[in-house]
């Protein structure tokens, strides 16, 4: 048995060396594939990269077995190759000088390319003329006025492509569906170094929208109907067929909504629209956690009820904790007017805060209206809260506090959440017949812009001025007064640590406060009547997702615009990392009004599960 078990073994060993040896062989007498370094000189940008696009050498460099007659003779292709790609570029005439020599083993290429692109060819005569019975519609005005092809520039074919293609969806977009190219030609004269451009269109009659079918048994037929951004009769548009499915979308009523133009009528000329949709899931359950410096760790949990009834009504709670904040909010809204952009909301409210040395319990109820009027957003509200501030003692409040908003809104804006508005201003305020402890009354107008000034460069400006007049700002709830500091306000300081400082009052004697061991008064940090932010913050985009960001913050919440005190400013740097399901905000801010004080790490941790 020891025997047959040895001699099979050596059999094994011999035929595991002989299929090695086979290997070894194969391996050895098979060609690797061949390394060809191109190096083009002469040409950058779109020209360089066409001129790779067009040369054999680029496009069969990654095979293998390429063997070296098969590089020569690919390379022989390389001057008129790269001639075709100049001419697309207005270089007709250009000089191309090209060598190749082996390196290493033989198997590796180095292909040189210099280009002298030469004397381009200038477009010396551009002729587009409109015709037909609407040839003066402000579409084609436009078009003519933006016009890329212009008298002495040099001729690039894609341009040229680009804009007739231009002429005939823009036209088809505004309803000229019958507009048709009688003309084009591009007529170019190498030798002379000339071009002429001749583009006639006719544009034909503007169709107008048909009758608009929709498939849906979700909400009333007449509520669907107010999302239209058309109406039957008005000139064709297809952008806004874009906005009705986004205002759709939107709705949150729908899973899949589908709005698509129909065979045009030429009879009539109208063309008529079929939306087609999907009901929604009626609940959503969401929960979230998170951290930022302010609030610490947070949980969220939130059910939304999107179609209480066919009327559209939506419901929402949504629970939120954290160390320094709890609140819980029941919000329920109907669509009114228009149903994409107005809305009448019933809130309930509850939560309990700590800003600065205070702590406040909120009970609130707040219906409102939203109205959408041109380019501005209107909210009316009635707050009808039981406030508890605590500070000194505990002092609580039953009042009304009545107030209007208005905030600028982005042209054809749809009602979707906005992370920044042009413009915000909101007036608000209470008095002794409302429940509260004094007549005061507040005004804060807020700003922000973000400028794109370069290719992944950002200039973000930030700036909020508040004020309160009252006539005793004791009788203020603490809710409504104004601090700074924080992720979102004054980087480099604490949240709501910039507030003025009042004395500390021993409830026992009523008199203020003593530290026994440094013998001074103890203030505390309850707020202030008026508050001024600004920040100034470049951002820099960069690969995967990632963005870097310096900035300079100053702010602070005081009693008196004639003795900004305190007034706090800093600046840091910040990185951030934006994907789908996560966004990490990373800030160093370090303090520059204060001597003495240490920089500040402000994080912002909001998953979503």
């Amino acid at each position: 048995m020891a025997q047959f078990l040895c001699e099979s073994l050596a059999e094994f060993a011999r035929r595991m060396l002989a299929a090695s040896l086979v290997l070894l062989f194969a391996v050895a007498a098979s060609p690797a594939r061949a390394d060809i370094d191109i190096e083009i000189t002469g040409v950058d940008g779109q020209v360089r990269a066409n001129v790779l696009a067009y040369l054999s050498l680029e496009r069969f460099k990654t095979r293998d077995k390429l063997q070296e007659d098969t590089v020569e003779r690919l390379h022989a292709r390389s001057e008129r190759e790269v001639k075709a790609a100049l001419r697309p570029f207005g270089y007709y005439e250009p000089t191309i000088e090209s060598s190749i020599e082996p390196e290493g083993n033989g198997r590796d290429w180095r292909v040189r390319v210099r280009v002298d692109a030469g004397r381009p060819v200038l477009l010396e005569e551009v002729k587009v003329r409109i015709t037909g019975p609407r040839a003066d519609d402000p579409v084609f005005k436009e078009l003519l006025a933006n016009m890329p092809l212009r008298e002495g520039a040099r001729l690039e074919h894609a341009t040229y492509d680009q804009f007739k293609a231009n002429l005939q969806r823009s036209a088809a977009g505004y309803g000229y569906l019958d507009g048709r190219l009688t003309r084009r030609e591009l007529l170019v004269d190498p030798p002379n170094y000339r071009a002429s451009v001749f583009i006639d269109f006719e544009t034909g009659e503007r169709y107008q929208f048909g009758a608009t079918e929709i498939d849906q048994s979700v909400i009333r037929p007449e509520l669907v109907r107010r999302f239209l951004r058309y109406r039957e009769g008005q000139p064709f548009d297809a952008g806004e067929l874009l906005r009705t499915q986004f205002a759709l979308d939107d709705s949150q009523y729908f899973s899949t909504v589908e709005v698509a133009a129909q065979e045009r009528d030429k009879s009539s000329l109208t063309v008529p629209v079929k939306i087609t949709t999907q009901p929604n899931r009626r609940n959503r359950y969401t929960a979230g956690f998170g951290y930022a410096t302010d609030t610490r760790f947070r949980v969220t949990a939130t059910w939304e009820n999107r179609r209480v009834n066919d009327r559209g009504h939506r419901f929402r709670i949504e629970a939120k904790g954290a160390e320094v904040n709890q609140q819980f909010t029941a919000r329920y809204i109907w669509p009114i007017g228009d149903p994409a952009l107005e809305k009448f909301e019933f809130e309930f409210n509850t939560e309990r805060t700590e800003p600065g040395d205070i702590e406040t319990r909120t009970v609130e109820v707040r219906p409102s209206i939203t109205n959408v009027l041109g380019r501005w957003q209107r909210v009316l509200y009635t707050r009808y809260a039981y406030t508890e501030t605590i500070d000194d003692g505990q002092n609580s409040q039953l009042l009304l506090i009545p107030g209007i908003t208005y905030a600028s809104v982005p042209r054809g804006y749809l009602g979707e959440a906005l992370f920044g508005r042009a413009l915000s201003t909101e007036l608000r305020g209470s008095g002794k017949a409302l429940g509260a402890g004094t007549n005061y009354a507040q005004i804060i107008i807020a700003s922000e812009r973000v400028f794109n000034f370069a290719p992944a460069w950002h200039l973000l400006l930030q700036g909020e001025v508040a004020a309160t007049s009252a006539e005793d700002f004791r009788g203020v709830p603490g809710t409504e007064r104004f601090f700074a500091g924080g992720d979102n306000s004054v980087r480099g300081f604490g949240f709501n640590e910039i507030s003025p400082s009042t004395p500390k009052i021993d409830p026992a004697t009523g008199e203020p406060q003593i530290d026994p061991e440094t013998g001074n008064v103890v203030t505390e940090k309850t707020g202030g009547q008026h508050r001024l932010l600004a920040t100034v913050e470049v951002i820099r985009e960069l690969p995967k997702n990632l963005g870097m960001a310096v900035f300079v913050d100053a702010g602070g919440a005081f009693n008196s615009f004639s003795d900004l005190d305190p007034f706090e400013y800093s600046a840091g740097i910040g990185v951030r990392l934006r994907l789908p399901v996560v966004t990490l905000g990373i800030d160093v801010a370090q303090p520059l009004s204060q001597s003495g004080a240490g920089p500040r790490l402000h994080l912002n941790f909001s998953p979503k599960l």
